[in-house]
C-alpha cells in the first residue's frame, strides 16, 4: 500500500444536474438549478427560492421495495454512490465485503419523511404511522442503506457536523485506507425542502429573503443577504493509490493530501475556518503558495463572508490565489454541499478550469479576494483547498492533489 488515499469515483445529485458529467457542464457553463420552491405552498414563508432536484430516472430504477421505506434524500444518496461505484468501475462483490466502508455526512437524515409520519400520528392516528418511521428519519440512514444495497460491511459511520461533515467524511475514509480497508464510499447527500425544514433553517437568519433566483444568494458580494437551502451532493469513492492502480481503476481524479479541522469560539468567529485551512495545508506538507484555486465556504452573509475573505487573506495575502463558489448555482446544501464541492474540485483539477461564481459581479466583490466570476477560468491546477463551516461552530478544510 501507499498510504496515499485517491479518489477513482464520484457520483452526483445537484439541482442544476444529476450526475458528474451533467453537473459539470452546467458548473462550467454557469447554470442555475435555483428557483421557486415548487415542492410545497411557501407563500407563507419569508423564503421563496431554493435549488430543487427534480424527480430523475435513476430514483424509478432503484428497487421498489425501497421506495415506501425511504426518504427522498435517502434515494438521492443511493443514486450518487451507485454513480460513483460504476464511474470507478467497482461491482458489489469485487471487493471482499468486509473491506468495503461506508461513511456519509448528514444533518437530519430523512426529515421529510419524518414530518409525514408525524403528520399521521397526530392526524389520524398511531396505527397509520409507517413502521420504516423506526428508521427512514435516522441521521444515519444514507450509511445503512448504501451499506446494505451494496453489501458493504466493512468500518461505518456517519458524521453531524452540517455542512463540514462533508469534508469530514473524507479524512474519516482516508484514516481507514491508511488503516488497510480497501475500499470506502464517502461524501454527503442532504436537504430539508419540507415545510419543517425549511422553518428550521429560516430560524438560523441566514437563508436570503430575495425573490429574484439571479440575485438571491450573491457570496463575497456588496449587496449579499444570506444564502438559498438547496437539497443533493456528492458521493466519492476512495481508494489507496496502490490498489486502485492495480485493479486497473480507470481514472484517479486526485489525492486527498491533507485534512484539518477547528472549532469557532463563537458565532461569527472565522479563527476556526483559518485553524482548520493551516492545519490542513500542514498535514498536506504543502505551502500556502503551492495553492492553486480556493473552493470557498460562501456563507452569502456580508459578516460570514467578510470573516472568510479576512481567513484567506491572513492565509495567502491578498488576491493571491483564485476563489471560487460554485455552490451559488446549487444553494447551500447541508453536509451535501462540501461533499459537492470536493467533487467539483476534483473536476477542476482533471479539467484545469475554475468555475466561475454566478450571481455576484466584478466590482461588487471583496476586493480582497480574486474571485471568479461569469465566466470558468483556465488555469494549471495541481492543489486546490476546500473550505466548509457548518453550523454550530464546525470549520473543516481539505487538501486536494492531482494525480
Amino acid at each position: 500500500m501507499s498510504g496515499q488515499a485517491v479518489v477513482t469515483g464520484i457520483g452526483v445529485t445537484a439541482p442544476n444536474g444529476i450526475g458528474a458529467h451533467d453537473y459539470w457542464d452546467a458548473v462550467r457553463g454557469g447554470r442555475s438549478g435555483i428557483g421557486p420552491i415548487t415542492r410545497f405552498d411557501a407563500s407563507g414563508y419569508p423564503v421563496a427560492l431554493a435549488g430543487e432536484i427534480p424527480e430523475c430516472a435513476a430514483e424509478r430504477d432503484l428497487p421498489e421495495r425501497l421506495l415506501p421505506q425511504s426518504d427522498r434524500v435517502t434515494r438521492l444518496a443511493l443514486v450518487a454512490a451507485e454513480q460513483a461505484l460504476r464511474d470507478a468501475a467497482v461491482k458489489p462483490g469485487d471487493v471482499p465485503e468486509y473491506q468495503m466502508g461506508v461513511v456519509t455526512a448528514s444533518t437530519s437524515g430523512g426529515l421529510e419523511f419524518g414530518q409525514r409520519e408525524l403528520q399521521k400520528l397526530w392526524g389520524s392516528g398511531w396505527r397509520d404511522v409507517s413502521a420504516y418511521m423506526s428508521f427512514a428519519w435516522y441521521y444515519a440512514v444514507h450509511t445503512g442503506q448504501i451499506s446494505i444495497q451494496n453489501g458493504m460491511r466493512g468500518p461505518g459511520g456517519v458524521l453531524a457536523s452540517e455542512q463540514s461533515g462533508g469534508l469530514d467524511t473524507l479524512a474519516f475514509a482516508r484514516r481507514k485506507i491508511r488503516a488497510g480497508t480497501t475500499m470506502m464510499v464517502a461524501g454527503g447527500v442532504d436537504g430539508t425542502l419540507c415545510p419543517y425544514g425549511i422553518a428550521i433553517q429560516t430560524a438560523s437568519g441566514e437563508l436570503s429573503p430575495c425573490t429574484d433566483p439571479e440575485g438571491a444568494y450573491l457570496p463575497f458580494d456588496a449587496g449579499a443577504g444570506g444564502c438559498v437551502p438547496g437539497e443533493g451532493g456528492a458521493i466519492l469513492i476512495v481508494e489507496d493509490r496502490d490498489d486502485a492502480r492495480e485493479r486497473g481503476a480507470p481514472q484517479i481524479y486526485g489525492a486527498v493530501a491533507g485534512h484539518g479541522a477547528a472549532f469557532d469560539p463563537e458565532p461569527g468567529c472565522a479563527d476556526g475556518l483559518y485553524r482548520a485551512a493551516r492545519t490542513a495545508l500542514d498535514d498536506a506538507g504543502v505551502p500556502a503558495e503551492a495553492v492553486d484555486v480556493v473552493f470557498a465556504d460562501a456563507a452569502g452573509r456580508r459578516d460570514l463572508d467578510d470573516g472568510e475573505a479576512t481567513a484567506l487573506t491572513r492565509l495567502f495575502g491578498a488576491r493571491a490565489v483564485p476563489v471560487t463558489a460554485p455552490k451559488s448555482m446549487t444553494g447551500r446544501l447541508l453536509s451535501g454541499g462540501a461533499a459537492l464541492d470536493l467533487a467539483t474540485a476534483l473536476l477542476s483539477l482533471r479539467d484545469a478550469v475554475i468555475p466561475p461564481t454566478v450571481g455576484t459581479r466584478p466590482g461588487r466583490a471583496d476586493d480582497r479576494i480574486d474571485l471568479v466570476v461569469d465566466e470558468p477560468r483556465p488555469a494549471e491546477l495541481g492543489t486546490a483547498l476546500v473550505l466548509a463551516r457548518g453550523r454550530g461552530g464546525f470549520a473543516s478544510a481539505t487538501v486536494l492533489t492531482a494525480p
